[in-house]
């Protein structure tokens, strides 16, 4: 090869080089026999990728490591403000683990209707974090008031989901499960809150959870009401599917108690 191919060959490995394309046949042109002009230039090409090649490891490493750290503060994030949820419910006698048997139950029930990875683990966080907005409520609202809430109660109630968004909104790598909370007391009939949302503008993982949410309630003891057997609650929920809840989702949990040890 003369020296006009050899710097042909030379000028097309730059470009190649110049273009992200890395490969041995800079070496090829830093032997003995090639023109010290080409040589040259080919040795400081050729030390040119090795460093670049260095730094773009060492940037990856710190990519990685970076993405190490970011996953470690998403998680322990996400522990401590479900540890938030826990305490709140613990507040109240008569709620305590409330939330965890939502997370569960919500996560068994979309597991049941075919979803998978981490739309599974979204609509748990969901659940788990579901009631997080009544977090800063005074504690008059956790207290026996003999069946039923007084109306300014009521309201004050009714906020909770609005203020479950604001508290989460920041946590961007809540991702769906932050529409869940948000959701989780709309109608399929539009009469829900906090925004009336109707039939397919609310999202499927908020109504799993509604459900969730609505069956602990009615098999757990409550101040305003003693707690009710499965079969029931199951009645409960089929007879507002289709107005309130979607039947699938009903239809879902009832496979889901059926395959479970638990009563």
């Amino acid at each position: 090869m003369n020296a006009a191919e050899l710097e042909k060959k030379l000028l097309g490995i730059i470009s190649d080089i110049a273009e992200g394309r890395y490969s041995d046949d800079i070496m090829e042109l830093t032997k003995d026999h090639v023109p010290d002009t080409v040589r040259t230039i080919a040795e400081a090409v050729a030390l040119m990728m090795v460093k670049v090649e260095a730094r773009e490891f060492q940037l990856q490493q710190l990519v990685d490591e970076l993405k190490d750290l970011n996953e470690k503060i998403r998680n322990n994030t996400i522990a401590a403000v479900t540890a938030m949820a826990h305490a709140l419910a613990a507040r109240d006698t008569y709620t305590e683990g409330h939330t965890s048997r939502v997370a569960e139950l919500s996560h068994a029930i979309a597991r049941e209707l075919g979803l998978e990875g981490e739309d599974l683990e979204y609509i748990r966080l969901g659940g788990a974090l579901h009631d997080i907005g009544k977090i800063g409520f005074p504690d008059a609202l956790f207290a026996d008031h003999e069946g039923k809430l007084p109306s300014n109660l009521v309201k004050e109630i009714n906020r909770h989901p609005s203020i479950g968004v604001k508290i989460l909104k920041p946590l961007d790598f809540l991702g769906p499960a932050i529409d869940y909370v948000s959701a989780h007391h709309e109608r399929l009939d539009g009469r829900g809150y906090p925004r009336g949302l109707k039939g397919d503008q609310i999202p499927l993982g908020a109504q799993i959870v509604s459900v969730a949410d609505i069956y602990d309630a009615i098999t757990s003891e409550r101040p305003y009401q003693a707690k009710r057997t499965p079969d029931t609650a199951l009645a409960i929920l089929y007879d507002i599917a289709g107005t309130r809840i979607r039947l699938e989702i009903v239809e879902a949990l009832e496979r889901v108690l059926a395959n479970s040890d638990t009563p």
